[in-house]
């Protein structure tokens, strides 16, 4: 036989050998290693949950089963994980001891773990719903879980490649907090005057605008294994939540849905670890439920598939044009941070006190007798909290973790002061310390700021928190 003929017949062996070699060696050159992980937190019927306001009560069935979904990131130098549960808020300990779980069994350190919560508010809010042993009992087995998800996450690190971006989802939010003019504010529950806020529906001639503007960004940060098979997404967006739920059904609101949609759609097969989508909550303390886009009517839980979807499909049409990359920096930082509580002055504990002591008394404000329970709660609260601020670095992208249900003018300056070219913050991370509201807002009025178990810190927590944040931004940085 020619020479020739036995070209052509291993030609196409060579071929094939030759582009092996070249997947091989993008893996081998890639610095960058990704792993996910879904766990189930679904708690048992009877446990106690948040539900929407005057809804709450134990669990009666499940619409949609919760999850903690965890990723975790290498680059040969820095490692780090961040895990998104499907919860209403947790409590710092119960995030601490998940955290020390992960480290005793894998090495991972505390401080490169980032725990968050979605808000969803048809799950648990840990411990605050607390009714008994059977709380107790999930409580337990809720960190073990979380932990597992991020130890799961750990043990499919493979060869990876992110890129980021992000899509104007402005259509779907609101501020739920209305300016009105002076005056036409009643009395707060303390029977205090002065206020200028009308919060949740604002239907009323004196309401002059919205009293912040919203965040319209939906920030997702895209992981790929080293070939291009999707991995995970964590999408991000400054929405409360969605709502439209049937009391006692647990369901992990439109979170759960746009990660659900994502993984029909992406679903890796057999050759890797299931794909796991998550989407965080950007700073929504200030912020209604997802807007509908039509004037349809919708049956319970119909409009959470709906939107969840929506932000889905349009994400994926963003990741479709990124750059993904394989060779990018991370790093990861935190600090603790001691900030004062409001705790009630001797006057307003022997308001409280007699409000509770006359049950029947006319009050200025039908939430008296909830808010004078408060402020008898707070008066046995420590003088000052510890929190912990952290700031992420993927390449030129920043992610900020915050503890509490995060206004957002507050979101929105970090993004505008940080010195990565896209940031966003994750609000309810590593704890839940009440609503945040800036000094100015504070001035302005609202339940969101009066004291409570509900918002607690002090009044300049939002400037210490921001400033802490964007320092931990250009440590990194530079």
């Amino acid at each position: 036989m020619s020479s020739r003929f036995y070209f052509l017949l291993f030609l196409p062996l060579c071929c094939l050998i030759q582009n092996v070699s070249l997947a091989e060696l993008r893996a081998a050159e890639s610095t960058l290693k990704a792993g996910a992980a879904a766990v189930d937190i679904t708690p048992p019927v009877g446990s106690s949950l948040d539900g929407v306001i005057s809804k709450n009560g134990p669990v009666t069935g499940i619409h949609d089963r919760i999850f903690s979904r965890a990723l975790v990131l290498d680059d040969g130098q820095e490692r780090f994980a961040i895990c998104v549960n499907d919860l209403c808020m947790v409590e710092r300990s119960y995030f601490d001891r998940a955290k020390e779980i992960v480290f005793k069994k894998t090495g991972l350190p505390v401080n490169r773990i980032l725990m968050s919560s979605t808000h969803t508010h048809a799950a648990p809010r840990v411990p605050y719903g607390r009714a008994g042993k059977i709380d107790d009992e999930y409580y337990e087995t809720l960190v073990q879980q979380i932990a597992k998800a991020i130890i799961q996450a750990q043990e499919n690190l493979k060869p990876a490649q992110v890129g980021w971006g992000s899509f104007d989802a402005g259509k779907y939010a609101a501020c739920r907090r209305f300016l009105a003019e002076k005056g036409s504010v009643s009395l707060n529950p303390f029977g205090v005057a002065g206020e200028q806020i009308k919060s949740v529906a604002g239907r009323s001639k004196s309401v002059i605008r919205p009293a912040a503007d919203i965040d319209p960004q939906c920030s997702i940060l895209s992981v790929q294994h080293a070939d291009g098979t999707p991995l995970a997404i964590l999408g991000n967006m400054s929405i409360h939540y969605c709502g439209g739920y049937k009391k006692g059904q647990i369901s992990a609101d439109y979170f759960g849905a746009y990660a659900k949609y994502l993984s029909e759609k992406l679903s890796a097969g057999k050759t890797y670890p299931p794909f796991v989508g998550m989407l965080s909550n950007g700073t929504s303390g200030n912020v209604g439920a997802v807007m509908k886009q039509d004037k349809g009517k919708y049956a319970a839980f119909e409009w959470i598939e709906e939107s969840g979807k929506q932000f889905a499909e349009q994400s994926l049409k963003v990741i479709d044009k990124m750059d993904h990359k394989n060779n990018l920096k991370l790093a990861m930082i935190e600090q603790e941070l001691a900030l004062k509580v409001r705790r009630p002055d001797a006057k307003r504990l022997a308001w409280a006190q007699n409000i509770l002591a006359n049950p029947n008394q006319k009050t200025a404000h039908r939430w008296a007798k909830i808010y004078a329970t408060e402020a008898v709660a707070l008066s046995k609260y420590p003088e000052t909290e510890s929190i912990k601020i952290q700031a992420i670095r993927i390449g030129d992208l920043g992610i900020v973790g915050l503890p509490c249900e995060v206004f957002t003018e507050t979101g929105l300056a970090i993004k505008a002061e940080s010195p990565f070219d896209a940031t966003f913050s994750m609000e309810l991370a590593n704890g839940s310390s009440g609503y945040l509201p800036t000094p100015e807002q504070h001035a302005l009025g609202g339940y969101e700021t009066w004291p409570a178990r509900s918002s607690y810190l002090e009044i300049e927590a939002e400037t210490q928190i921001r400033k802490t944040a964007l320092k931990l931004l250009r440590k990194l940085h530079d």
